[in-house]
């Protein structure tokens, strides 16, 4: 799960613009997918308090830094369709 996410995000960030942002998506689901895996880890003991948390924090941070990229994507596309949009009338 760990390389998939790296592997999306990898992808994202070689790709134009205006194809990054499904990797980015992808990566931001994949995250929550491991958020939650080791949260089962840890409720079923089989991870110790420090691991879960040491996990959880970084798996936070990542979340935050995807989605404050998938923000600026979504911005700057929309900033490209309104000039578009603006030069065609």
């Amino acid at each position: 799960m760990f390389v998939e996410i790296i592997e999306a995000i990898a992808a994202a960030s070689f790709l134009p613009k205006e194809e990054k942002r499904p990797y980015v998506r992808l990566s931001i689901k994949k995250v929550d997918a491991a958020k939650i895996l080791i949260m089962i880890l840890w409720e079923s003991k089989s991870l110790n308090d420090k691991r879960y948390i040491a996990l959880s924090l970084k798996l936070d941070e990542i979340g935050r830094n995807l989605g404050g990229w998938s923000g600026q994507l979504a911005k700057s596309l929309e900033n490209t369709g309104n000039k578009q949009n603006s030069s065609t009338k």
